[in-house]
């Protein structure tokens, strides 16, 4: 399996925030993306995700699922986390599981391997910042999907969340999965770095 972008260009509001971008992570790696606050990271990884259209250049997907496209074999997790604060913390999940389909794992192990067990039943309302990132954590546990598009994932997370994390990675990468994060510091996890300049 094979992800790469070759000679990409993003506009974004009649701005070019980066152009002639190539890279290419493959089965069991992790691509950290670097770069000053403004750079364009965020936009990379969502032009992956194909929520933004390159304005040059394209992204390829090999050695996945042939009827599925990119998108449908990606998980893209935001700087923010994409909760309902009314629901529980189960049910947000459960939510995740219907929208996203796919082959399903119990969500209560997810739960469990993200330290949340205890809070299943608790509105994510009430959940900390940090509680709420290991609860996006259990999306991708719950429903597996070989690409992980991450901005930013250790952010609110304390010592014992971002250890917690780098096991999560490498249990994905294990089962041949491969990763993508924008960061501004370490993931806690062998990674090859792709630096995007760009203003800060």
């Amino acid at each position: 399996m094979r992800l790469s972008g070759r000679g990409l260009k993003c506009v974004r509001g009649g701005r070019e925030v980066f152009a002639g971008l190539s890279f290419e992570a493959s089965a069991g790696e992790v691509l950290a993306v670097t770069g000053a606050n403004g750079s364009g990271k965020t936009s990379l990884l969502r032009l992956i995700a194909g929520l933004l259209i390159p304005a040059e250049g394209e992204v390829a997907f090999e050695g996945g699922e042939a009827e599925l496209t990119l998108a449908e074999q990606a998980h893209y997790l935001g700087h923010r986390d994409a909760l309902k604060p009314a629901l529980s913390v189960m049910e947000n999940l459960s939510f995740w599981q219907d929208f996203l389909g796919g082959e399903a794992f119990d969500a209560g192990d997810s739960l469990e391997a993200v330290g949340l067990d205890h809070a299943a039943q608790l509105p994510a309302a009430y959940l900390s910042a940090g509680q709420r990132r290991r609860l996006s954590l259990a999306r991708l546990l719950t429903v597996r999907r070989p690409v992980w598009l991450l901005d930013e994932p250790t952010a609110a997370l304390d010592a014992a969340g971002q250890v917690l994390f780098a096991s999560l990675m490498r249990s994905h990468l294990a089962r041949g999965g491969l990763i993508v994060a924008a960061t501004h510091g370490p993931l806690g996890i062998e990674a090859r770095e792709l630096r995007i300049g760009g203003a800060s």
